[in-house]
């Protein structure tokens, strides 16, 4: 890419009008919503992605933006400097700041190397697998500038082989085109084999959900890891076996992994079978809820139940129904708890915060005739950081209940 094409002297300039919020913008939110900025025929006809600079409404330069003029997040804040050029070296430059935090962190190759805002790149999530990596560029400017940002990627991590995974509600929310293609290297054959927490996890990179496997749980997965030595743990909503195989790890006596794909359950038996626990691992395919009542049914008991959902509640017009669906979830999953034993409940949700969250799993104990207290709440691990002037950047809460 010719930095010419994006130098301060030839970009387009956008405007705040004069009731917008601009003093949070230069604190650092990441943000312009549509009703904030001055929407004249020059910037609805600006093309989806295109690099722009952002000023207030007495024309002060606050910034470089990217501009998606159909979306309601209509601006994305990507440098504070209004003179910056987004071209190769500028990728590189975050992205040398990204993995210096995570060699930090983790003594092999297998993270979040990049959680969009927090790490500079807004709308851009790339998890690394070894020497390959998965980029979801879920902003249209990410999509437009995918080139020097993958060349950006492999000089700074070597890795060999880039995927774009070009799925997801984000994607179409911009106007994008759903794919998912090889941009360098050769796709894997198989599924790759990740460590984490003395578990083994096998990532479909090319057809898992998500980019193939959830760094996010770590810390959360290590914690219940802790409680199940010697225990009989279900792991509900298990995806590739998150908690369940790191149970094993921890010493589970055994482990039962609950979910709606088989695939995925394909691919958690493969991670038991590579950690030489196939005898102490389980699988069963079903709706969630049905197998809970089911289970019920049989009188069956584990001394720790984890239940890890998709988002019930992914905006906050839905945020209602999510806690009352996380409310059910606790409601069915409480019975199936040993007295003494530990019922740990996940929400992803970013319209469910933590307070609305916990209350919702309490009111389902309580209705499950259960009493519980809690003894740990979680996040996402280091590698997912949080911006602190953006809420969504917080989704993952945890808690854990002793019944």
């Amino acid at each position: 890419m010719n930095t010419s094409d994006t130098a301060p002297a030839t970009m387009p300039v956008v405007r705040l009008i004069p009731k917008a919020e601009a003093r949070a913008i230069r604190h650092g939110y990441p943000w312009v919503y549509a009703n904030e900025l001055v929407t004249d025929r020059r910037t609805r006809n600006l093309t989806p992605g295109t690099i722009a600079q952002l000023e207030d409404a007495s024309r002060t330069p606050m910034g470089v933006v990217a501009v998606t003029p159909a979306s309601k997040i209509i601006c994305r804040m990507l440098d504070q400097n209004p003179d910056a050029v987004i071209d190769q070296a500028w990728f590189n430059a975050r992205l040398t700041r990204a993995l210096a935090h995570r060699d930090r962190l983790y003594d092999a190759p297998f993270y979040r190397l990049v959680h969009a805002e927090a790490d500079g790149l807004p709308g851009v999530v790339i998890d690394r697998f070894g020497d390959t990596a998965v980029v979801q560029p879920n902003a249209a400017w990410a999509d437009a500038l995918i080139t020097p940002l993958v060349a950006a990627l492999q000089d700074v991590t070597g890795v060999t082989t880039v995927i774009m995974n070009g799925t997801g509600r984000a994607r179409t929310l911009e106007g994008l085109e759903e794919k998912t293609e090889v941009i360098v290297g050769e796709a894997p054959t198989g599924p790759i084999p990740v460590p984490m927490n003395g578990a083994t996890y096998m990532a479909d990179v090319m057809g898992g959900q998500k980019t193939g496997l959830f760094f996010d749980q770590r810390p959360n997965h290590a914690f219940a890891a802790g409680l199940a030595k010697d225990a009989r743990v279900l792991d509900v909503f298990s995806h590739v076996g998150g908690f369940g195989l790191a149970a094993l790890a921890g010493g589970a006596q055994s482990a039962l992994a609950v979910d709606g794909s088989a695939p995925a359950l394909e691919l958690a038996a493969q991670g038991a079978a590579a950690m030489g626990a196939t005898d102490r691992f389980e699988t069963r395919k079903g709706d969630a809820f049905d197998v809970l009542a089911t289970l019920a049914e049989e009188d069956a008991r584990f001394d720790v139940v984890v239940c890890d959902p998709p988002a019930f509640a992914p905006t906050r017009n839905a945020a209602e129904a999510g806690l009352r669906a996380y409310e059910r979830v606790a409601r069915l999953a409480a019975p199936l708890v040993t007295e003494g034993g530990y019922l740990v409940l996940c929400s992803c949700s970013h319209a469910a915060d933590i307070t609305k969250f916990r209350n919702a799993s309490a009111r389902g104990i309580g209705r499950a005739g259960r009493r519980g207290q809690i003894i740990y709440t979680g996040f996402a691990g280091p590698d997912h950081p949080q911006m602190p002037h953006l809420a969504e950047s917080g989704y993952l809460k945890v808690i854990v209940f002793r019944l």
